[in-house]
């Protein structure tokens, strides 16, 4: 299992007087002490809100690929159906080159939809939108030579895109909640899987991963070919009790006041408890029971090749964070291939 981190570059204007400018230089301290931990992946989101920075994410990984030599980097998620796939291969393809061969992407819809208006885009092409420049997206990449036309974008005429990336097939994973023809759409594809599960039990999400292998095999794709890899808020401490202690103010002030945006109720302490116990998909805790935790993920959705911490919006500090990040690298890590 490949093990990482997600970040949405917050701000984290909230608790602190930190600039923005602050605030990029102490992520990009972060990329840096989780490619010295040894981490597999940093992957970098993209909002186009306040409270967030990372609107341009190639950019922001860029920086990074500057200063680190191994830690392979990503988007978390390009929101595909805002955007120009032509621009996105470019700035990944050229990504790809800064850091040697280390870049890949997980594209999807979006669940903030603040990119859509912003882009001039309608919602209620939501899906068709994806669906089209998904097929673009894999036309460029897998050749150098377009000839393309659709519904939302001007036809090209076969045309060359470059730069061409490092890697013969940059890595596109497609990023998807809890819609199942997402799911389908990735099997049918071959593409890599990224799940984000933000709440609830990991096991519930199995159906869906079946789906996707099915999807896949029939297809014709071989079951390694068929990677699935998970998002969930996570965070490691020295002890589990430290790091419940140091999370939960965070996590609940975040997710009461998501609720009141989207209608959801306030979080509760009992709640916080189910989502962090042993079925829960909250991954927090001491080295052990986060190493145990993600080896029981794996087998409640029957093998999964990634995980990455999602833990930079939950209020703790650049402390904080950099300690975790040193945890799983040094603890978490070799627990959970010791026990493989």
């Amino acid at each position: 299992m490949e093990i990482g981190i997600d970040s949405f570059a917050s701000a984290m204007y909230g608790s602190t007087s930190l600039t923005g400018v602050e605030a990029m230089e102490q992520l990009l301290d972060r990329i840096v002490q989780a490619d010295h931990s040894g981490l597999d992946v940093f992957g970098i989101g993209e909002h186009h809100r306040k409270e967030f920075l990372d609107s341009a994410t190639a950019v922001i990984l860029a920086a990074a690929a500057a200063r680190t030599t191994r830690i392979r980097l990503t988007s978390a998620v390009t929101v595909l159906s805002a955007a120009d796939p032509v621009r996105i291969f470019q700035s990944f393809a050229t990504l790809d080159l800064i850091s040697k061969g280390r870049a890949e992407m997980v594209v999807g819809r979006g669940s903030s939809v603040e990119a859509y208006p912003l882009f001039g885009f309608d919602l209620n092409d939501y899906d068709a939108l994806f669906r089209e420049k998904l097929d673009l997206l894999l036309k460029i990449r897998d050749q150098e030579f377009v000839e393309w036309s659709g519904r939302f974008r001007p036809a090209i005429p076969n045309l060359p895109v470059y730069p061409r990336p490092l890697q013969e097939k940059m890595p596109v994973w497609l990023g998807v909640g809890g819609t199942p023809e997402s799911f389908a759409r990735a099997g049918t594809l071959g593409l890599p899987l990224m799940v984000a599960i933000i709440g609830g039990h990991t096991s519930r999400f199995r159906p869906l991963v079946d789906l996707y292998r099915e999807a896949g095999a029939r297809a014709g794709y071989k079951p390694e070919q068929l990677k699935v890899g998970l998002h969930s808020p996570g965070y490691v401490a020295e002890t589990d009790d430290k790091a419940i202690s140091e999370y939960y103010p965070g996590y609940s002030e975040l997710w009461t006041r998501l609720g009141r945006e989207r209608g959801w109720p306030p979080v509760t302490r009992p709640q916080f408890d189910q989502l962090v116990g042993p079925q829960g998909v909250l991954v927090v805790g001491g080295p052990e029971r986060v190493a145990e935790k993600l080896l029981r993920h794996g087998e409640a959705l029957g093998g999964v090749d990634r995980f990455t911490f999602q833990m930079d919006n939950a209020g703790l500090t650049h402390e904080q964070l950099m300690n975790s990040i040193r945890l799983i690298g040094e603890q978490v890590m070799p627990l959970v291939r010791r026990d493989r």
